[in-house]
């Protein structure tokens, strides 16, 4: 049972290193990054480590997670922010004069 369970780590640590490269949208690489770090957790855990768990649990899926969602946040507001200043900076359509028709 330990061997399967330990196998089944493995193989969800080798899924989320893979899925977090390769994932097109930031907001899911943070969530899948945030599982490898909790998977990692649990490996720690096993190899009786728990100094190291408890750190990787709190810093990896705590701290770095949050200031990801905050970035994520903070890129978006700002892109939010771009595309007003935008459509404020157009001018309204002029009409055609007869003479480019």
């Amino acid at each position: 049972m330990s061997t399967v369970f330990r196998l089944l780590l493995l193989a969800g640590l080798l899924v989320c290193a893979v899925a977090t490269a390769l994932v097109k949208k930031p907001l899911r690489a943070v969530i899948i990054y945030m599982a490898y770090s909790i998977i990692m957790s649990v490996i720690w855990i096993l190899l009786e480590a728990p100094d190291l768990a408890l750190t990787e649990a709190a810093v990896g899926a705590g701290i770095t997670g949050i200031l990801f969602f905050l970035t994520l946040r903070r890129i978006d507001r700002i892109d939010r922010d771009a595309d007003v200043e935008e459509t404020q900076g157009e001018e309204e359509p002029h009409e055609e004069n007869e003479a480019t028709r």
